[in-house]
């Protein structure tokens, strides 16, 4: 090879080598740039009152579902509540009339106050009933249930029949998983001004929701015995739903859009429930109890009654008797009753 050529290659190799030394270099040393922090947006308006959460229709407003944020004063609306003319201690216990979406500022005519026209139905979903359930004081979990809370509703009663013994004594839950709407005449909880807590007081009567079957199971539910409240655990509804999931009571169908799927899933989970109710007897809690009731012609101790045939001595004057006619003598236990069937003299 020629000697020239072979010094321009190696020139120009040394010339690659050097320029690729000087970029590694270039690069190594400069490091990677520091990410600043992004400066805070300041928001140039007054402060209104938006929701924290998603709320549907019929949600009842309560201290952790609207907050004031500040906002563009350029956007602001008359309808808003603003901090300076509004009070969100006096809107707990509303009504949501329209869907409100997280973060959405609350207008003037999104909510419905108690006492207002349609204040009741607003708060019912669709299909829904408003139904009044008198309540003994022991027998409304000592007054700590709110508006908002989910109950489950006990029947007790007596069941009599089975011969000379007690009637049978029974508890059963028949409905599960109601919405209370109103404690006696109030739909919002009372808050101590001091202290800021809830104040639990005592009620007569609680306005539920249930559907129109439910409501005429509670109507007939008064007429057999005492009710009383069961206060239910916010986690217990999702529970359930992935009980009757797995059990194959409610079933998910394939393909359906995770969306729509989520909002089925709510809604079953917050819908009230009857049937396959659980129960108690007094047998449960006392072993001088019954435990079911027995059958018809069967005394208290489970022996059915004898009878026997006897001719009836008929007194005559002088203490002298004669036998008139059969007679039948029923025993049930200790008790003996005769019962003449007649005869010829």
């Amino acid at each position: 090879m020629d000697s020239r050529k072979v010094v321009l290659l190696v020139g120009a190799l040394i010339v690659a080598a050097l320029t690729a030394f000087f970029a590694r270099t270039l690069v190594m040393g400069s490091g990677a740039p520091m990410a600043g922090a992004a400066p805070a947006v300041v928001i140039d308006g007054p402060e209104v009152l938006v929701a924290t959460r998603a709320l549907p229709v019929g949600t009842i407003i309560d201290a952790t579902a609207l907050q004031y944020k500040p906002w563009p004063k350029e956007l602001v609306d008359n309808a808003y509540y603003l901090r300076a003319n509004s009070n969100l201690q006096a809107l707990q216990g509303t009504v949501v009339r329209n869907p409100i979406t997280a973060g959405q500022p609350l207008t003037q005519g999104a909510l419905v106050k108690p006492g207002d026209r349609g204040f009741l139905a607003a708060a019912l979903g669709p299909g829904m009933r408003a139904v009044t359930v008198p309540v003994a004081a022991q027998a409304g979990v000592s007054g700590f249930v709110f508006p908002g809370d989910r109950i489950d509703l006990v029947l007790t009663q007596s069941v009599a029949g089975g011969g000379d013994g007690p009637p049978l004594k029974v508890s059963e839950t028949i409905v599960r998983n109601m919405r209370v709407l109103a404690v006696d005449q109030r739909t919002d909880t009372s808050v101590d001004e001091t202290t800021g807590k809830t104040i639990a007081k005592l009620f007569s009567s609680i306005t539920v929701e249930a559907t129109p079957k439910i409501s005429e199971q509670i109507a007939v539910a008064q007429t057999l015995g005492s009710l009383s409240l069961s206060l239910r655990s916010i986690a217990d509804n999702s529970t359930e739903l992935e009980q009757a999931i797995a059990s194959g009571t409610v079933k998910v169908p394939e393909g359906v859009d995770p969306k729509a799927e989520k909002a089925m899933l709510v809604q079953l989970a917050t819908q009230p429930a009857s049937g396959n109710p659980t129960f108690a007897t007094g047998a449960d809690v006392s072993r001088f109890q019954r435990r079911s009731v027995p059958g018809k012609g069967q005394a208290a101790g489970g022996m059915a009654p004898t009878v026997s045939v006897a001719p009836t001595p008929a007194p005559f004057p002088g203490g002298a008797t004669i036998s008139v006619g059969p007679v039948v003598r029923i025993a049930r236990g200790t008790s003996i009753t005769a019962v003449p069937v007649g005869g010829k003299n």
